[in-house]
């Protein structure tokens, strides 16, 4: 597939880092920095032009007249959806914006249908979704939904105490009574998916996988809180705040925002009257002890520098026991990050390249079974993929003992309507069903991928 990347800022750079490792495609990279696009040319070699993405000369010369998808991501909104539109009167191909304005959400179909764009994404909008549901379940590191919200898979870090610690896999339904399965592990720099011989560890950080009701019920059983938060102390009142606290809001969460700009207060008290918006620097420690952070259930940061948001997060995980999340925006310093015992990371330029890599994928899906979902799972490392079942698909009918499949590849579970499995090797895989699969392979399209 022949891709167009306009924009090569940390979201450019992710998107073409995941989709240059897939080697299925001919990327091209547009950005008016001459060093930038040098360097993400040399280090993924691809082709790349300097300019601007909405000049018609630019696009013509970086082939969208051949293009298959343009992904715009430069800095500015009205840049993006510019571009996307030039590319559409020039070439016959799709287009993908990012639109990171809250101004504009409300006008997010009008521009999607005029412009005939096939997807928008704002990323501090997805992160703060992915925030809020860690919020509503605090124990989690991470949480990801399959199945339209019927299969979840979530990553929690496994307590000294733990009736888990020196048990291995392959008892924990027996000795639990529940119905989940174990699809990752991660301890210390190794990451595995784990067989039923893997014997669980203090510090381990685990994927379970299972529906809604039997991942809350395997929570309580090892004795880990599952409710929501009652309240929230954000430092950094931008756009990701924005979206967060309404989110929470709605779900009756009560929000308090330290900011250090007072108009940007003043703009948050009226777009949010129902917080609590306060004016003041929220890196001072002091001011987080007076707002009694050594009480919040959970506190976010949210700055605009990353270095502050570990800082403060590793201060707050020092006075709280309650859930703390970190927005990170770079991506040079993942590996040093991981080491920090953080509780959860966002970052949404990964989220921004996972619903990109998705689209992609969907778009270049082969016959019998299509992406219906992915995520990346296991910081980074593996993928859970979900594929939706149709006529002929190579597995249809067959149980997973008898299938032939790839090294590093588990079939995590199995949607059928009405039905939630956690398979075992005589369970059948059926027309419609939708099975998550996870696999640290990359790559993989359709369902036939998972077979040798």
């Amino acid at each position: 597939m022949k891709i167009i990347v306009v924009g090569c800022g940390n979201t450019g750079y992710k998107i073409v880092e995941h989709l240059s490792s897939e080697n299925e495609h001919d990327i091209t990279v547009v950005d008016i920095k001459s060093k930038i696009v040098q360097d993400i040319v040399n280090r993924f070699d691809i082709m790349g032009v300097v300019g601007s993405g909405p000049r018609m000369d630019i696009l013509l010369e970086a082939g969208i007249k051949q293009a298959d998808l343009l992904i715009a991501v430069a800095d500015s909104d009205e840049l993006n959806l510019l571009t996307c539109f030039i590319a559409k009167k020039l070439g016959d191909c799709q287009t993908i914006a990012r639109v990171r304005n809250p101004e504009y959400s409300k006008q997010i179909h009008i521009f999607k249908e005029d412009l005939g764009l096939a997807l928008i994404i704002n990323p501090e909008q997805t992160a703060a979704t992915e925030m809020a549901r860690l919020l509503r379940f605090p124990t989690a590191i991470q949480i990801d939904t399959f199945a339209k919200g019927r299969v979840e898979v979530l990553k929690f870090r496994v307590a000294c105490d733990s009736v888990l610690c020196n048990m291995k896999i392959a008892d924990m339904r027996a000795m639990l009574n529940c119905d989940v399965l174990v699809c990752g592990a991660e301890r210390k720099e190794a990451t595995f998916i784990p067989g039923g011989n893997f014997v669980i560890e203090e510090g381990d950080l685990l994927s379970v996988v299972g529906s809604p009701s039997n991942v809350s019920e395997f929570f309580k059983k090892i004795g880990i809180k599952t409710n929501r938060v009652k309240d929230t102390l954000i430092v950094g009142g931008g756009e990701t705040a924005y979206y967060l606290a309404k989110i929470l809001m709605r779900d009756g969460i009560s929000v308090k925002i330290i900011e250090e700009k007072a108009d940007r207060c003043d703009e948050l008290s009226e777009l949010l009257p129902k917080a609590t918006i306060l004016h003041g620097d929220g890196t001072d420690n002091e001011i987080l002890l007076e707002e009694g952070i050594e009480y919040c259930e959970s506190f976010v940061s949210l700055t605009e520098s990353d270095e502050e948001n570990v800082l403060l997060s590793l201060f707050a995980m020092s006075k709280t026991k309650g859930k703390t999340i970190t927005r990170i925006n770079r991506t040079a310093y993942e590996s040093v990050i991981s080491r920090l015992d953080l509780d959860a990371v966002i970052n949404p330029e990964i989220i921004t390249a996972e619903y990109i890599v998705r689209f992609v994928r969907a778009m270049n899906n082969s016959y019998g079974s299509n992406i219906e979902t992915m995520h990346l799972i296991l910081d980074g490392k593996a993928e859970a993929l979900e594929f939706h079942i149709k006529d002929n698909s190579p597995v249809e009918g067959k149980t997973i003992e008898s299938l032939s499949l790839n090294p590093n590849v588990l079939i995590a579970c199995i949607a059928r309507p009405g039905e939630i499995i956690t398979p075992g090797g005589k369970d059948v895989i059926m027309k419609g069903d939708s099975v998550i699969v996870v696999t640290t392979n990359k790559g993989y399209n359709d369902i036939s991928d998972i077979l040798r």
